[in-house]
């Protein structure tokens, strides 16, 4: 009887330790995808505004991020180049998409960050990056 007791309860106890599912983790990677892409605007948004007094600067940045959407989205697809994607790629193909955009759309952050941060004093290559303060 006993031994009857302790199978039941690891068998409830083993069905909390499977993983997710695989629309699971698409959906995990999605949402990060989206964590991400809201932070890089934000950065984007605080740089024209902290210098929105320099309007070169600001239509070149524009220009570059323009740019940079660009080569993300040719990135993207000479990642995963097959048109019909989710049949060439399986069902992890949501994950692994958004997984990329991530780490992509992360770099990019990374990037940008240095205008709102700044550079050192004496750093002679700093060029339109403020000094910190």
């Amino acid at each position: 009887m006993k031994s009857k007791i302790l199978i039941y309860i690891l068998f409830l106890t083993s069905m909390f330790c499977f993983g997710q599912t695989q629309t699971e983790m698409n959906s995990n990677e999605y949402q990060k995808y989206v964590k991400a892409d809201k932070e890089l605007n934000q950065v984007y948004s605080a740089i024209l505004k902290d210098y929105k007094e320099n309007p070169v600067f600001i239509s070149k940045l524009k220009l570059a991020q323009n740019l940079w959407i660009k080569f993300r989205d040719a990135e993207m697809n000479a990642l995963f180049p097959e048109i019909d994607k989710q049949l060439n790629y399986g069902s992890v193909f949501p994950m692994c998409w958004n997984s990329h955009l991530t780490r992509l759309t992360e770099e990019r952050i990374k990037t940008l960050k240095i205008w709102l941060t700044g550079i050192e004093e004496g750093d002679v290559c700093s060029g339109s990056v403020k000094m910190k303060e």
